[in-house]
């Protein structure tokens, strides 16, 4: 098992990468001016038709494209003619056409959308298309998800990349569409051994949590999303290594 590049505990990590004015989120503009701010760079991926994997957050093309519909019912070719809204025009990219881009030069944190819907067992499509863009690619590299099985099954995949598991207080205003039952179980990261995860990235306002510092007591790296300010971020880092950060500019260590 491949341990964490330590790069992941001092660089700060740019949430859906640099976006901004003229760059959308998850977008080729994005991670650029992310590289070139020295920062980390988040990712997420969703499946394409085709079995390709697509850089984009949502199940939905509605929010960040003008285009309706689910992502996974379309081709690649067809999701890259897309534009994504508040871009120049450039469609939804590709993780290998990201990975192009990235080149290594900077720590790239690639997070695996979970397709169940409850964090159950997946169908494998996915991890098999992330396995395949990632083959070959050098540079510091993690992978995660919120779904647990999905970082498991990105281990027997690919064992060489570190992985590990997104966690969160799953309050009901996001997470809307589970039942409260649930919501309690995802809570206390109960996939978090099983996974053979090697850090986890908390919701920064439930760093408190028991479970949490009893992860961190391990020594298991505790990254943290999503921070949108300054104090914000130094309240997070009291608890965690690292920041995953939007909205403003983190500060870059020499």
């Amino acid at each position: 098992m491949t341990a964490l590049d330590p790069v992941f505990l001092k660089t700060p990590i740019a949430h859906r990468a640099l976006h901004g004015e003229g760059r959308p989120e998850n977008s080729r503009a994005a991670v650029r001016a992310a590289v070139a701010a020295g920062y980390g760079i988040e990712i997420d991926l969703q499946p394409s038709a085709d079995g390709e994997a697509m850089v984009f957050h949502d199940y939905d093309l509605r929010r960040l494209t003008g285009e309706t519909g689910v992502i996974r019912t379309r081709d690649a070719a067809e999701l890259g003619r897309i534009a994504l809204s508040g871009g120049d025009g450039e469609g939804i990219p590709t993780l290998r056409e990201i990975l192009a881009i990235v080149g290594g030069r900077v720590p790239l944190l690639v997070e695996l959308k979970d397709q169940h819907g409850r964090m159950g067992p997946t169908d494998g499509a996915l991890e098999a298309a992330a396995a395949r863009a990632l083959a070959g690619y050098t540079g510091p590299l993690a992978v995660m998800s919120f779904n647990g099985h999905a970082v498991a099954r990105m281990g027997a995949l690919r064992p060489d990349i570190p992985r590990g598991l997104t966690t969160s207080a799953f309050d009901e205003a996001l997470w809307p569409h589970m039942p409260e039952e649930l919501r309690a179980r995802l809570r206390e990261a109960p996939e978090f051994e099983r996974s053979g995860a090697m850090f986890i990235s908390h919701e920064h306002t439930d760093l408190d949590r028991p479970r949490v510092a009893d992860i961190r007591a391990t020594g298991v790296p505790v990254l943290s999303w999503t921070i949108r300010s300054e104090a914000e971020e130094r309240a997070a880092r009291r608890l965690a290594q690292n920041v995953t950060f939007e909205g403003y500019r983190a500060a870059v260590p020499a």
